[in-house]
C-alpha cells in the first residue's frame, strides 16, 4: 500500500508541474503576438524593437508595426502588408475577430478586424487589425 500511495502522490505532483508549465508557457501565438504588433504605444520604446517595430503615432493610441513594406513577406509572421487610406504601406496584425486586435490596446483606442483593406501584394484573403485614425 505504501508504494501505491507514494506512486499516486508522485503522479499528482508530476501532473501539477505539467499543468503549471502549460499555464505559464511562452504565451503561444505568432511572432506578431510576441512582438506586440498592434499594441498601443506612445513611443517606439513601447514596442518590441527586436523585429524593427516602431510606434506609428499617426494612429489614435499609436500602433506598434512597421511602415514601408512592399509585400507581406517583409512583415513579421502574423502580420500583413497593407496599403492604408493615407497611401502608405504598413505591417498590420492579421486577425480573425476584433478580440485578436485588442489584447494590448485600451478600450478608447480599440482596433477593428477588417477585410476592407488593400493588400499591398494583391492578396485578397484575410483580415487585419486596423487602428483608429487620428491622434
Amino acid at each position: 500500500m505504501n508504494t501505491l500511495a507514494s506512486a499516486g502522490r508522485n503522479l499528482f505532483v508530476l501532473g501539477g508541474a505539467i499543468l503549471l508549465l502549460c499555464a505559464c508557457g511562452d504565451g503561444g501565438g505568432t511572432p506578431a503576438d510576441k512582438l506586440g504588433v498592434a499594441a498601443e504605444c506612445a513611443a517606439t520604446t513601447d514596442c518590441n524593437t527586436d523585429d524593427n517595430l516602431v510606434c506609428l503615432t499617426q494612429f489614435k493610441g499609436g500602433y506598434c508595426g512597421q511602415s514601408g513594406c512592399a509585400k507581406t513577406e517583409d512583415c513579421p509572421t502574423g502580420a500583413v502588408c497593407i496599403t492604408h487610406d493615407d497611401q502608405n504601406n504598413y505591417c498590420f496584425r492579421s486577425c480573425v475577430d476584433k478580440v485578436d486586435c485588442n489584447a494590448n490596446r485600451g478600450p478608447d483606442n480599440e482596433a477593428n478586424c477588417s477585410s476592407s483593406v488593400t493588400f499591398a501584394d494583391g492578396n485578397k484573403a484575410g483580415k487585419v487589425c486596423v487602428p483608429p485614425t487620428g491622434s
